[in-house]
């Protein structure tokens, strides 16, 4: 009966998964988000694509993910970022920190050599929705 409690969320306000993985999957009342990459919900590229804008589009889809399944911000618990260059990671925390505003969820950011169709930066998370 395990199986009732795991369900995978799906919207369309961010890009639909392009492999063998949900968006999210809801696991009773935590939500695990997949990695999100700096792709527009319709699979048209980002008009800027700058550090910045790469990051504020994979977190926006996050956040979509998450209201999605009935989450706000402060229903975060963990992200982790995977940013293409060191040197990013002020830049990142400032888009991070905007987005996100007082929810402060526990967070690491790895710098990794590079990341699928040459984006700069990846996103996933976990969320309590325990009171969702």
């Amino acid at each position: 009966m395990a199986d009732r409690m795991i369900h995978p969320v799906l919207t369309a306000d961010a890009p639909l998964p392009a492999g063998h993985y949900a968006q999210a999957v809801r696991a009773g009342d935590l939500l695990h988000i997949s990695g999100q990459l700096p792709i527009r919900a319709d699979g048209a590229p980002l008009d800027d694509m700058t550090f910045e804008a790469q990051a504020a589009q994979a977190i926006d889809n996050l956040l979509a993910i998450l209201t999605a399944a009935g989450g706000t911000p402060a229903h975060l618990v963990r992200v982790t970022a995977y940013i293409v260059g060191v040197e990013h990671w002020p830049r990142f925390n400032a888009v991070y920190a905007a987005r996100l505003g007082d929810a402060r969820p526990a967070r690491s950011v790895v710098p990794v050599p590079e990341l699928h169709y040459g984006y700069l930066v990846e996103v996933d998370a976990v969320a309590w929705l325990a009171d969702a």
